[in-house]
C-alpha cells in the first residue's frame, strides 16, 4: 500500500474516531435507551449533527486560515508584543513585507479529510432529522 493511501487512511480514522466520540459523548449525555423510539430518533439525530457540524466549522476555519486571512491577527499580536520589550520596534517590519513572508513559509496542506467526514456524519444526522419528523412530528 502506498504511504500516501496509509496516511490518507489514518486522517479519516482520526477524524471518525473522534466525532464518533462526540457522538457517544451526546447520547450518553441524553440517556439513549430511557426514552420511546421518536426520542431515541431525536438523541441520535443530535449525535450525528453535533460532530458533523463541528467538524464542518474547523475545516473551514482551517481553510480560511490556510489562506492567510489570520496573518493580519497574528501581525497586530506581534506589534502589541514588541511594543513593550526594550528595543522591540527595531524590528518592525511593514504589513506588507510580513503577509509576503508569512505566505512564502506557509505550507498548503490538504485537509479535504476534515471536511469529507464533517459533512458525512451531518448528512446523516439531516437524514435522521427527515425520518423524525416524516414518522414522528405531529403538529
Amino acid at each position: 500500500m502506498k504511504e500516501e493511501t496509509k496516511a490518507a487512511i489514518r486522517n479519516y480514522g482520526i477524524c471518525v474516531g473522534v466525532e464518533a466520540l462526540v457522538a457517544f459523548l451526546v447520547i450518553w449525555s441524553k440517556g439513549f435507551f430511557t426514552d420511546s423510539a421518536a426520542v431515541n430518533l431525536q438523541i441520535l439525530s443530535d449525535a450525528f449533527f453535533v460532530p458533523g457540524i463541528l467538524m464542518s466549522l474547523f475545516a473551514g476555519m482551517m481553510y480560511v486560515s490556510g489562506e492567510g486571512a489570520l496573518i493580519g491577527i497574528s501581525f497586530v499580536l506581534r506589534n502589541v508584543v514588541l511594543a513593550f520589550i526594550p528595543m522591540g520596534r527595531a524590528r518592525h517590519e511593514v504589513y506588507a513585507d510580513y503577509r509576503a513572508r508569512k505566505l512564502k513559509e506557509a505550507k498548503k496542506h490538504n485537509n479535504r479529510y476534515v471536511l469529507l467526514s464533517g459533512l458525512t456524519f451531518l448528512f446523516i444526522g439531516v437524514i435522521l432529522t427527515v425520518i423524525w419528523y416524516v414518522k414522528f412530528y405531529n403538529v
